[in-house]
């Protein structure tokens, strides 16, 4: 089972933005390979640090994961899906803690002392639709998407302009003091490279569009709305940059029948005066196909039967919900003369005068049971 992020970091889960950063670059700059080198452990607990940092930086992110926890990223690859390496930490995250090693790191690409900076290729994003069957039990999608990719055949060399270093640094002299800043090379658009030979076909980076079929693992309970990340399938990027990721954006077909709220679903029974009176057996929607229910003899307009685990599998792991039916009793609006008469017949019969028990719950009492 994996570690809870706000563990990872040290904090609690209603610390604010600046103390998830300040515990963040504490851990970064405790583990990081630099101070400890060949360290299995110190390298397993940076990436681990990075992860939680991710996702709790982002305000998007943080409150999915406060809702579902790790399940909300499952399958998704990337940080929330376990997929990350080195270069992934310090392109996205290195700002935070690189001036603790004096502006650079050593062996992973680097961001200053010479080495070559790696650039990230922008992020593609894609929307799926689901039906609520393969919300509740899960589904793997192939989808085709055409993307960036490096043209076979160039060759990059060092930027001229920036050396390599994928920066300019400027000095400037002001009555505070000599004063520098370092700038991203408009030259190479900071990946330190510029293109030897470029082939037919390809743009001014090196790159071109190849449509390629990508499988998307969609776990069960996703929610309309919620997006997943499969790392690596976005744009490439030039030289010996990291692709982008691809962004996949649930959107859920509705049901017919069948409404969700939550992990329950819900389902509006009709029947008749005569069935509700005698009783009656009824065939309903239900995930996965139909299932047929007992309804005794004198039920109730309003009465809620509850089939429990027949809901929508819940994105935590915690089980499943339930499916809720909601019987109606159908009052018909016209009758013919012998209906009519059986029913003005009726009207003071004993059988026929409303006489509630204390079990019979009221409206208000249901719904504030339906949602406890």
């Amino acid at each position: 089972m994996k570690e809870d992020f706000y563990d990872i970091l040290g904090v609690s889960k209603g610390a604010s933005a600046a103390e998830i950063k300040k515990a963040y670059r504490k851990k970064a700059i405790e583990f990081h390979p630099d101070k400890n080198p060949g360290d299995a452990k110190a390298e397993e607990m940076f990436k681990k640090s990075a992860e939680a940092y991710e996702v709790l930086s982002d305000p998007d992110k943080r409150a999915k994961y406060d809702q579902f926890g790790h399940a909300a990223f499952d399958g998704s690859g990337g940080f929330g899906g376990g997929g990350m390496n080195m270069e992934d930490i310090f392109s996205q995250f290195g700002d935070i803690f690189g001036s603790a090693f004096g502006g650079g790191f050593s062996g992973f690409g680097g961001f200053g002392g010479g080495g070559q900076r790696r650039v990230k290729g922008s992020n593609l994003r894609i929307r799926v639709k689901l039906t609520l069957d393969e919300v509740a039990n899960g589904v793997e999608k192939k989808v085709k998407v055409r993307r960036k990719v490096q043209a076979e055949g160039v060759t990059y060399k060092t930027c001229s302009t920036c050396n390599g270093s994928g920066q300019i640094t400027k000095i400037t002299n002001t009555i505070l003091g000599r004063m520098q800043t370092a700038t991203t090379c408009t030259t190479c658009g900071g990946s330190g490279q510029s293109i030897d030979n470029r082939p037919a076909g390809a743009d001014a980076q090196g790159l071109k569009v190849e449509e390629e079929t990508v499988s998307i693992k969609i776990p069960p309970g996703v929610e309309d709305g919620m997006q997943l990340k499969v790392a690596g399938k976005g744009n490439g990027a030039p030289g010996n940059g990291i692709p982008g990721d691809l962004l996949v954006a649930i959107e859920t077909i509705e049901h017919d029948t069948l409404k969700r709220e939550g992990d329950n679903l819900h389902y509006d029974l009709y029947v008749s005066i005569s069935e509700a009176v005698l009783g009656c057996s009824k065939e309903i929607d239900a995930i996965g196909g139909k299932v047929r229910i007992k309804l005794e003899a004198g039920i109730q307009s309003g009465k809620i039967l509850r089939l429990r685990g027949k809901g929508i599998t819940s994105i935590n792991g915690y089980g499943s919900g339930d499916l809720l039916v909601h019987v109606n009793v159908w009052t018909p609006k016209e009758l013919n003369k012998e209906q009519k008469e059986f029913f003005e017949r009726m009207q003071n019969d004993e059988n026929f005068i409303p006489k509630p028990e204390k079990s019979d719950k009221s409206f208000f009492e249901k719904v504030k049971d339906m949602f406890s």
